[in-house]
Protein backbone atom coordinates (compact mmCIF):
# COMPACT_ATOMS: atom_id res chain seq x y z
CA UNK A 1 0.00 0.00 0.00
CA UNK A 2 1.77 3.02 -0.99
CA UNK A 3 1.78 5.98 2.09
CA UNK A 4 0.59 9.07 -0.41
CA UNK A 5 1.02 11.47 3.02
CA UNK A 6 4.57 10.23 3.04
CA UNK A 7 5.17 10.58 -0.60
CA UNK A 8 3.49 14.08 -0.74
CA UNK A 9 5.57 15.04 2.48
CA UNK A 10 8.94 14.35 1.04
CA UNK A 11 8.52 15.73 -2.15
CA UNK A 12 8.80 12.27 -3.83
CA UNK A 13 5.94 13.11 -6.90
CA UNK A 14 6.78 12.54 -10.14
CA UNK A 15 3.31 12.70 -11.62
CA UNK A 16 2.45 16.66 -10.39
CA UNK A 17 3.98 18.27 -13.24
CA UNK A 18 3.26 21.73 -11.54
CA UNK A 19 -0.42 22.48 -13.82
CA UNK A 20 -3.33 20.83 -15.19
CA UNK A 21 -2.93 17.94 -17.45
CA UNK A 22 -2.37 19.35 -21.06
CA UNK A 23 -5.78 17.73 -22.67
CA UNK A 24 -7.80 19.45 -19.98
CA UNK A 25 -7.24 23.08 -22.42
CA UNK A 26 -8.34 20.69 -25.01
CA UNK A 27 -11.68 19.35 -24.19
CA UNK A 28 -12.69 22.57 -22.70
CA UNK A 29 -15.22 24.09 -22.68
CA UNK A 30 -17.55 20.74 -21.21
CA UNK A 31 -20.05 19.62 -23.73
CA UNK A 32 -21.74 17.99 -21.08
CA UNK A 33 -23.68 19.58 -18.49
CA UNK A 34 -21.41 20.18 -15.30
CA UNK A 35 -22.48 22.14 -12.39
CA UNK A 36 -20.96 20.38 -9.99
CA UNK A 37 -17.87 18.65 -10.59
CA UNK A 38 -16.20 15.87 -8.48
CA UNK A 39 -12.49 15.45 -8.92
CA UNK A 40 -10.98 12.30 -6.97
CA UNK A 41 -7.02 12.10 -6.03
CA UNK A 42 -6.59 15.67 -7.19
CA UNK A 43 -3.35 16.22 -5.95
CA UNK A 44 -2.42 20.31 -5.43
CA UNK A 45 -5.26 21.07 -7.21
CA UNK A 46 -4.72 21.89 -10.39
CA UNK A 47 -7.09 20.59 -12.47
CA UNK A 48 -9.59 21.94 -9.90
CA UNK A 49 -8.93 25.43 -10.94
CA UNK A 50 -9.09 24.77 -14.71
CA UNK A 51 -12.58 23.46 -13.90
CA UNK A 52 -13.99 25.99 -11.74
CA UNK A 53 -13.01 28.93 -14.33
CA UNK A 54 -15.74 26.96 -16.68
CA UNK A 55 -18.73 29.00 -17.26
CA UNK A 56 -21.66 27.54 -15.70
CA UNK A 57 -19.66 25.37 -12.98
CA UNK A 58 -21.23 25.92 -9.79
CA UNK A 59 -18.66 23.87 -7.67
CA UNK A 60 -16.15 21.66 -8.04
CA UNK A 61 -15.00 19.52 -5.14
CA UNK A 62 -11.53 17.76 -4.95
CA UNK A 63 -11.03 14.92 -2.39
CA UNK A 64 -7.36 13.01 -1.84
CA UNK A 65 -6.17 10.92 0.94
CA UNK A 66 -3.19 12.77 1.69
CA UNK A 67 -3.49 15.72 4.29
CA UNK A 68 -0.21 17.55 2.67
CA UNK A 69 -1.85 17.33 -0.72
CA UNK A 70 -5.12 18.91 0.56
CA UNK A 71 -3.27 22.06 2.49
CA UNK A 72 -1.17 22.60 -0.52
CA UNK A 73 -4.61 21.89 -3.10
CA UNK A 74 -6.11 24.43 -1.04
CA UNK A 75 -3.16 26.87 -1.05
CA UNK A 76 -3.31 26.93 -5.11
CA UNK A 77 -7.17 27.40 -4.67
CA UNK A 78 -7.41 30.06 -2.46
CA UNK A 79 -9.69 33.02 -4.01
CA UNK A 80 -11.43 30.60 -6.28
CA UNK A 81 -14.99 30.57 -4.14
CA UNK A 82 -16.43 27.97 -5.90
CA UNK A 83 -14.28 25.45 -5.13
CA UNK A 84 -13.85 22.97 -2.16
CA UNK A 85 -10.56 20.14 -0.92
CA UNK A 86 -11.64 17.65 1.13
CA UNK A 87 -9.48 14.84 3.03
CA UNK A 88 -11.72 11.79 1.97
CA UNK A 89 -11.17 8.62 0.44
CA UNK A 90 -12.89 7.90 -3.21
CA UNK A 91 -13.95 4.36 -1.27
CA UNK A 92 -15.39 5.74 1.84
CA UNK A 93 -17.53 8.61 0.79
CA UNK A 94 -19.75 10.03 2.79
CA UNK A 95 -23.51 10.38 2.40
CA UNK A 96 -23.12 13.69 0.94
CA UNK A 97 -21.49 12.41 -1.98
CA UNK A 98 -24.01 10.35 -3.15
CA UNK A 99 -25.74 11.55 -6.53
CA UNK A 100 -24.05 14.87 -5.89
CA UNK A 101 -22.17 15.46 -9.27
CA UNK A 102 -23.10 16.12 -12.58
CA UNK A 103 -19.20 15.06 -13.98
CA UNK A 104 -16.11 13.44 -12.16
CA UNK A 105 -13.58 14.24 -13.26
CA UNK A 106 -10.67 11.45 -13.66
CA UNK A 107 -6.81 11.94 -14.31
CA UNK A 108 -4.31 10.27 -11.60
CA UNK A 109 -6.96 8.18 -9.41
CA UNK A 110 -7.37 4.70 -11.11
CA UNK A 111 -3.53 4.58 -12.33
CA UNK A 112 -3.14 5.34 -8.93
CA UNK A 113 -5.07 2.79 -7.11
CA UNK A 114 -4.14 -1.11 -6.90
CA UNK A 115 -5.80 -2.75 -9.91
CA UNK A 116 -7.69 -5.00 -7.49
CA UNK A 117 -9.88 -1.55 -6.66
CA UNK A 118 -11.29 -0.99 -10.25
CA UNK A 119 -14.60 -2.36 -9.71
CA UNK A 120 -14.71 -0.81 -6.36
CA UNK A 121 -13.62 2.58 -8.35
CA UNK A 122 -15.89 2.09 -10.87
CA UNK A 123 -18.91 1.64 -8.61
CA UNK A 124 -17.63 4.73 -6.08
CA UNK A 125 -17.79 6.85 -8.97
CA UNK A 126 -20.96 5.83 -10.36
CA UNK A 127 -22.51 6.52 -6.86
CA UNK A 128 -20.96 9.79 -6.72
CA UNK A 129 -23.06 10.90 -10.29
CA UNK A 130 -26.43 12.33 -10.58
CA UNK A 131 -27.97 9.72 -12.99
CA UNK A 132 -27.24 10.34 -16.36
CA UNK A 133 -24.12 12.45 -15.16
CA UNK A 134 -20.73 11.61 -17.15
CA UNK A 135 -17.34 10.63 -15.79
CA UNK A 136 -14.45 12.53 -18.40
CA UNK A 137 -11.27 10.99 -18.03
CA UNK A 138 -7.76 10.82 -19.48
CA UNK A 139 -7.04 7.20 -18.61
CA UNK A 140 -3.34 6.04 -18.45
CA UNK A 141 -2.73 2.39 -20.67
CA UNK A 142 0.78 1.55 -21.00
CA UNK A 143 2.85 3.78 -19.16
CA UNK A 144 5.39 1.13 -19.00
CA UNK A 145 7.29 -0.62 -22.22
CA UNK A 146 5.52 -4.61 -21.96
CA UNK A 147 2.21 -5.75 -20.89
CA UNK A 148 3.88 -8.01 -17.92
CA UNK A 149 5.15 -4.57 -16.32
CA UNK A 150 1.94 -2.59 -17.38
CA UNK A 151 0.23 -5.25 -15.34
CA UNK A 152 2.16 -5.33 -11.80
CA UNK A 153 4.84 -2.73 -11.95
CA UNK A 154 3.39 0.57 -10.83
CA UNK A 155 1.38 3.17 -9.92
CA UNK A 156 0.95 4.38 -12.34
CA UNK A 157 -0.75 0.56 -13.49
CA UNK A 158 -1.37 0.35 -16.93
CA UNK A 159 -4.77 -0.51 -18.04
CA UNK A 160 -5.52 -2.17 -21.66
CA UNK A 161 -8.57 -0.39 -23.46
CA UNK A 162 -10.53 -3.69 -23.81
CA UNK A 163 -10.23 -4.03 -19.59
CA UNK A 164 -11.91 -0.19 -19.54
CA UNK A 165 -14.68 -1.72 -21.60
CA UNK A 166 -14.99 -4.24 -19.47
CA UNK A 167 -15.19 -3.06 -16.05
CA UNK A 168 -16.95 0.10 -16.94
CA UNK A 169 -19.64 -1.67 -19.04
CA UNK A 170 -21.91 -2.63 -15.68
CA UNK A 171 -22.32 1.13 -14.76
CA UNK A 172 -21.11 3.18 -17.58
CA UNK A 173 -22.22 3.70 -21.52
CA UNK A 174 -18.94 5.00 -23.53
CA UNK A 175 -19.86 8.49 -25.25
CA UNK A 176 -16.88 9.27 -26.66
CA UNK A 177 -13.10 7.44 -27.27
CA UNK A 178 -10.05 9.21 -28.42
CA UNK A 179 -6.39 9.29 -27.90
CA UNK A 180 -5.63 12.14 -26.11
CA UNK A 181 -4.98 15.86 -27.77
CA UNK A 182 -2.68 16.83 -25.81
CA UNK A 183 -0.21 15.25 -23.10
CA UNK A 184 3.16 15.15 -21.22
CA UNK A 185 6.11 14.74 -23.11
CA UNK A 186 6.72 10.82 -23.07
CA UNK A 187 3.14 9.56 -22.80
CA UNK A 188 2.11 10.44 -26.30
CA UNK A 189 0.07 7.10 -27.71
CA UNK A 190 -0.20 5.86 -24.06
CA UNK A 191 -3.13 7.37 -23.09
CA UNK A 192 -6.65 7.69 -23.68
CA UNK A 193 -9.40 9.70 -22.86
CA UNK A 194 -13.02 8.30 -22.56
CA UNK A 195 -16.55 10.25 -21.56
CA UNK A 196 -18.84 7.91 -20.23
CA UNK A 197 -22.57 8.62 -19.05
CA UNK A 198 -23.94 6.55 -15.66
CA UNK A 199 -26.65 4.19 -16.81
Amino acid sequence: MIDWEERYRTGDTPWDKGGPHPALARLLPLTVPARRILVPGCGLGYDIAALAAQPDVDAVVGIDVATSAVEASRTTLAGLPNTRVEKADLFALSETHRHAYDLVWEHTCFCAIDPSQRNAYVHAVADALRPGGHLLAVFFLTPWDTPEENATQGPPFGCPAAELDRRFAPRFRLIDVRETPATYPGREGREQVRLLQRV
